[in-house]
């Protein structure tokens, strides 16, 4: 049992754990006080102190000189009960998804590059990137990278054009230096940074919630979420350095963000880690990867510059639309990564084409006994991507990848653990299907997939 006697005292305008270590620091400079806890997310500090009576007045006075107000706060609504929160959505969500069919008419929805790096110049490798930045990485990390410059924007309405702008460049920053190291690592020690594909799903799950989180606190109808943070432990936050006299660490978590999307699965990146694996050398692959990260700064900048520029009516109706882009990219996260998990753990295998021994598959040859399958790759996916094969006989499957810069590019059958970096022309991919039933493959993303059927004949 302590000692000492405790006191605790409510405090209204926390928002992360800085808030915690700030006000905390301050406490302990009181002679009286021997520990300090403070919880954000309670809103309360618990305070030990030694002596008869509770030092109330310094602690309060403490409180109020770093900037916060004593007392509880009261609990907001889950619904905004103010109409013009929704109509502004209504226009936001309208403005998405016009704005996305203009850009689908122009085929910007599937940009790629068609080339090979065999012998490939450095500034190849940045135009790959520029390329990855506008599309897959766009709708991976974009919505990630949107929704962090955003909400620093949304609540630091004073700050000027470069300090709103700031957090999206530690990102970034964290990004260019994390993809040079790996990609060193890469290239000293080979592909020692695989992931699963379930691995993949799970972390693609993860970057998905983060980020619904954020678009659905941008959109502003439900209050109540603005009570959840997404922060650093308190203890990681002190490891870290981060300066205990300001209330702000995003620029530390941004850089964290940017340094874990190396991480993540995408078609671009992906093709990059294997020819950074090829290099054999450190510098060679720091070199390899530092660049394709460069290259995809272009695009991304561009959509966390716009929260830095705008002020005014435009600016709250601008930060609605983000919400929605946001959410939009969130569910597309999700979406894809759903189907990569449930591929990977077997969830969508079924027993049930015992009958399909009658059918005859027009892409499927039998040739010296063995099943040949012929498919193409594109940036639009895999066509055909349904298949019929006999159980027990080899299959030979012959893929033409028509666009090796895309997310396509990535091939995975996760149940037999095959993954395969398809290169311009035809890659052939050989296997025996030993079960009856649904044989899935994907894109690393999850975002194209296929099936083979393997039947096998009635007895």
């Amino acid at each position: 049992m302590s000692k000492y006697k405790c006191v605790k005292v409510p405090i209204q305008g926390m928002h992360c754990r800085s808030c915690e270590i700030l006000i905390e620091d301050k406490l302990k400079e009181i002679n009286q006080i021997k520990s300090v806890n403070i919880d954000y997310k309670t809103g309360e500090a618990i305070v030990d102190y030694d002596g008869e009576e509770a030092p109330l007045s310094a602690i309060h006075s403490a409180i109020i000189d770093t900037g916060y107000v004593i007392g509880a706060d009261a609990n907001s609504p889950w619904f905004s009960r103010n109409k013009k929160e929704y109509t502004n959505l209504g226009m936001a969500v309208i403005f998405v998804v016009v704005f996305y069919y203009i850009l689908k008419a122009f085929g910007l929805t599937n940009l790629s590059l068609d080339t090979n790096l065999d012998s490939p110049s450095w500034g190849l490798i940045i135009l790959v990137g520029l390329v990855a930045g506008f599309s897959t990485c766009m709708a991976l990390i974009g919505g990630l990278s949107l929704g962090l410059s955003t909400k620093y924007a949304a609540s630091h309405p004073q700050a000027s054009a470069g300090e709103k702008f700031t957090p999206h460049l530690f990102f970034t920053l964290g990004r260019v230096l994390s993809y040079a190291f790996l990609g060193g690592l890469l290239g000293y020690l080979g592909a020692v940074f695989q992931l699963s594909s379930l691995a993949n799903g799970i972390i693609t799950i993860i970057l998905g919630v983060v980020m619904l989180v954020m678009g659905l606190q941008l959109i502003n109808v439900f209050p109540r979420l603005n009570k959840i943070k997404i922060t650093l432990p308190k203890s990681v936050s002190r490891s870290l350095g981060i300066e205990t006299k300001s209330k702000e660490y995003t620029h530390w978590q941004a850089i964290i963000l940017g340094a874990f999307t190396f991480f993540l699965p995408c078609g671009f990146t992906q093709t990059m880690q294997l020819y950074a694996i090829s290099t054999g050398e450190f510098g060679f692959g720091a070199l390899v990867m530092g660049l394709f990260a460069l290259g995809t700064t272009p695009g991304l900048l561009s959509i966390g510059g716009l929260t830095a520029v705008l002020s005014g009516n435009f600016k709250d109706k601008f930060f609605k639309i983000a919400g929605v882009a946001v959410i939009f990219f969130a569910i597309f996260n999700l979406t894809n990564s759903y189907s990569l998990v449930s591929i990977s753990l077997g969830a969508l295998n079924s027993n049930s084409y015992k009958q399909e021994a009658r059918i005859s598959d027009p892409n499927v040859v039998l040739e010296n006994g063995v099943q040949v399958v012929r498919m193409i790759e594109s940036n639009k996916g895999y066509s055909p991507n349904i298949f019929s094969v006999k159980k027990d006989v080899p299959v030979k499957w012959i893929v033409d990848a028509q666009s090796t810069y895309s997310c396509a590019s990535v091939l995975l059958i996760p149940k037999l653990k095959i993954q395969k970096f398809l290169e311009a022309g035809e890659n052939i991919i050989e296997f025996t299907p030993t079960e009856a039933g649904k044989l899935q493959f994907t894109c690393s993303m999850g975002m194209y997939s296929g099936v083979f059927n393997v039947y096998e004949d009635e007895k």
